[in-house]
């Protein structure tokens, strides 16, 4: 229920959205295919050139991002009516105006919201901050095979406990949580999504990320994730963003094997990918690094540390060996007892200092622009 408080007063504007596309052929009609060392040293090029303006030129498919940090008014959510303003997270954002131009600040009180929350693209600059990942958690059970209201099947997408399609989100010291249980190897519909984040310029501080299979769903835009805790089985970091991972703990829950991540660039020229720096993987079970979901995918670890759960090959192809020649995976000074690079597939790589160096720093998803620390 709502308290009485002030009324918002909001300029109206229009927001445009422009959506890019890029497409790449790989095949060429009318000529013979290229020979695969050919192609492979072709591609090599192609990545050296990369390396030598991602840290100077601004990603093409992005424009300056021009955030609004400082908050104009609060909200308070609070399970106990009366408290605060509202009593679930989903009716403080229906009320905030259709388009939003001013930060928000929603602070949600301790407590466990049993709700699915969408946040839709025309509410920008909201801010949801929790009294504490062990304190605020947002959860439901939705998973791929469930039925939704017209009587098909979710899937993964609409899936998401939390989904926000809004760009300059933020969130701070919340457990994002997908109650469906851990699924056996194979099963068919049990992707069961935490937290979709499809909105461009997206910041996550001190938050938790907790599922099974496809726990949090790094969909499309630029993101960063900062000492976040983000639990799964398999594909459990997954999509096509442009994010980094600083400082997180990656944390596998499998009684046999799984994959922490399934990036899907499928482009050379896409500027999506993750980058993992200083963060820890850990957990029960055996687990891949990642798989290649994109032709192009691209993962980055450094500084990590791994344990044991990471098996020696590190990575996987998802079934198709001429991903092999188009991926980019690779670790850098990682430690641990499953960071060894001598039993790795020969198609990943131990980076150099001159390689790495685009993947550490907040330059990888034009963080200056648009995050505060």
């Amino acid at each position: 229920m709502m308290k009485q408080h002030r009324p918002i007063v909001v300029i109206s504007i229009i927001i445009v959205v422009v959506g890019v596309s890029v497409v790449e052929s790989l095949h060429t009609t009318g000529h013979k295919r290229k020979p695969v060392h050919t192609r492979a040293l072709n591609l090599q090029a192609e990545y050296t050139k990369w390396i030598r303006w991602i840290g100077t030129l601004r990603h093409s498919l992005y424009k300056p991002a021009k955030n609004l940090l400082v908050p104009s008014f609060y909200l308070v959510v609070d399970t106990t009516e009366g408290v605060g303003d509202f009593t679930s997270v989903q009716e403080a954002i229906d009320n905030l105006p259709f388009i939003n131009i001013v930060r928000v600040v929603i602070k949600i009180n301790a407590g466990i919201y049993q709700e699915k929350v969408s946040i839709p693209i025309t509410k920008a600059f909201i801010t949801l901050e929790g009294a504490g990942a062990d304190c605020t958690i947002i959860q439901w059970g939705d998973m791929a095979g469930t039925l939704g209201p017209d009587g098909r099947p979710l899937g993964t997408y609409n899936s998401a406990t939390v989904a926000i399609n809004s760009p300059y989100f933020i969130a701070k010291n919340i457990t994002f949580k997908n109650t469906a249980p851990v699924p056996p190897p194979g099963a068919i519909g049990r992707q069961a999504v935490a937290l979709r984040i499809t909105g461009d310029a997206a910041a996550f501080f001190g938050c938790s990320f907790l599922g099974a299979q496809d726990t949090l769903y790094d969909h499309t835009g630029r993101h960063y994730f900062k000492n976040c805790f983000i639990e799964g089985s398999v594909d459990f970091i997954f999509g096509n963003g442009l994010s980094l991972y600083e400082g997180c703990v990656v944390h596998g829950i499998s009684n046999t094997y799984g994959a922490v991540t399934a990036q899907k660039r499928e482009s050379s020229a896409d500027d999506t990918g993750f980058a993992f720096v200083r963060c820890k993987v850990t957990g029960s079970g055996a687990f891949y690094l990642g798989r290649a979901w994109g032709t192009f995918s691209r993962v980055v670890f450094a500084y990590t540390y791994m344990d044991k759960i990471i098996m020696p090959v590190g990575w996987q192809n998802m079934g198709d060996p001429h991903k092999e020649l188009t991926v980019f995976f690779g670790q850098y000074k990682c430690s641990g007892g499953g960071a060894s690079f001598s039993g790795r597939v020969s198609w990943s790589r131990e980076l150099t200092d001159e390689e790495v160096k685009p993947f550490l720093a907040l330059t990888f998803i034009d963080g200056h622009d648009w995050i505060s620390l």
